[in-house]
Order: structure tokens, then C-alpha cells, then sequence
């Protein structure tokens, strides 16, 4: 038995046929599309490394069936940098020494952009580190990723006054 399903991803439009209707979402990505920027790490939805954006929300990726999905819109790790001009968090990362080995680095950016799209943590440096609770980093990182989300944030809200 074989399904087709229709995803737009990181801006363009694929349609996939599925073998298996237990395929994740994470495994869509990583092994049919070769975006293998989300990660699975406890493939348990547990610790964020598999975080995209789907329909502008943040999910884990590893958790999803990849056929509840058809019709949506993904953005991955891939799709948020324009050409050479990085994404504003993916900038504040490396500023703020948000990342150490790399590993989560990819949930942990795409998570943030979630976060700062809800817009419901404000300038709180408590609310931020809560709302990314969802995200783990092994190698303890978290003061530069608070520090850059809350950088982003700022980076953001100047573009869209420049823009406005």
C-alpha cells in the first residue's frame, strides 16, 4: 500500500509517496528529502533535537506521522537562512556562543524562532528559558541561548521598525 502526501518545505512544494503510513516527519526529512539538520536524538519527544516549524508552530518532529501532515507548510534548520544572510537567531547564536558541540543547535534555533513568532515571552529572560524548556543541551549552553533569543528578539523588533 503505497500514499501520496503534498508538503511545502522550506518553500517549495513536494509531493512524496509513502511505503509505510508509521513514517515520522523526522524521518521524512532526514532520509527521503536529505535534510538531516533536525536530529534525533532520544527519538522520544523529549529533548527538542528534532524541533521544526510546522504551519508557524513548533513541534517535535520525531513524534509526528508524517501523513497527519499532508498539505502543511515545514520550515527546517535548511530553510531559514536567506542565501549567504543568516537568519537574525542563527546570528545571535553564534555571537552569543549559544551552541558548543552543535548537536541540539538546529532544534534549539528553530524552536527559538517558535518562540520569538508566538511573541509571548517579552524581554523575560525567565519566560524565554521556560518556553525553550522543551530543548536540551547536553553540553550546557543555555546562558548564551537565553542571551541570544533575547538578542534575536531585538534584532527582530528593529527590522520590522525599519520596515513598518
Amino acid at each position: 500500500m503505497t500514499l501520496s502526501i503534498s508538503l511545502t518545505v522550506n518553500g517549495f512544494a513536494r509531493s512524496i509517496t509513502l511505503d509505510d503510513p508509521r513514517v515520522t516527519l523526522l524521518d521524512l526529512l532526514r532520509e527521503r528529502l536529505d535534510l538531516t539538520g533536525a536530529k534525533k536524538g532520544c527519538d522520544r519527544g523529549q529533548c527538542g533535537a528534532c524541533t521544526i516549524l510546522v504551519n508557524g508552530r513548533r513541534i517535535n518532529s520525531c513524534l509526528a506521522l508524517a501523513l497527519s501532515y499532508d498539505g502543511a507548510d515545514i520550515l527546517t534548520i535548511e530553510g531559514v537562512a536567506q542565501g549567504d544572510e543568516l537568519h537574525p537567531v542563527q546570528a545571535a547564536f553564534i555571537e552569543h556562543d549559544a551552541l558548543q558541540c552543535g548537536f541540539c543547535t538546529p532544534g534549539q534555533i528553530m524552536s527559538a524562532i517558535g518562540l520569538l513568532r508566538e511573541a509571548q515571552t517579552g524581554g523575560d529572560p525567565e519566560r524565554i528559558r521556560e518556553a525553550m524548556s522543551g530543548n536540551l543541551c547536553r553540553c550546557g549552553a543555555y546562558i548564551g541561548i537565553t542571551e541570544a533569543v533575547l538578542d534575536a528578539q531585538d534584532r527582530l523588533a528593529r527590522a520590522e521598525g525599519q520596515t513598518a
